[in-house]
């Protein structure tokens, strides 16, 4: 169980690095679509504008950066719940076919293990 753990942290990892460099991108694409200045006849980018520019993008792939470290606290913790599920309906299955046997005085059922 632990390699298919360490698979599926690698796959989430992957999978949430794929999705940052996708929103990254596409800030990167609608700012460029905004036009820049250079564009515009402006030979000369003021220093404010270009300084507004970085902050703007710094913040966005800060809170890009925010988004994906929750959503990485989301699926360990969903992961974790999913395995507490799992020992618990183990545990039940386990309970229910010695509550079959003793109720039977010890002889297997049929179908025990279809259920």
């Amino acid at each position: 169980m632990d390699r298919d753990s360490h698979s599926e942290d690698t796959l989430s990892t992957m999978v949430l690095e794929n999705i940052k460099n996708k929103l990254i991108h596409a800030f990167r694409v609608t700012a460029e679509s905004r036009g820049d200045p250079q564009d515009s006849g402006c030979t000369v980018r003021p220093v404010s504008i270009s300084r507004s520019y970085q902050a703007n993008e710094e913040l966005r792939r800060a809170q890009i950066d925010g988004a994906i470290t929750w959503l990485r606290s989301e699926l360990l913790e969903m992961r974790s719940q999913d395995l507490q599920l799992a020992q618990t309906l183990l545990g039940l299955n386990t309970e229910i076919q010695r509550l079959r046997r003793e109720s039977f005085g010890g002889v297997d059922v049929e179908g025990d293990d279809q259920q």
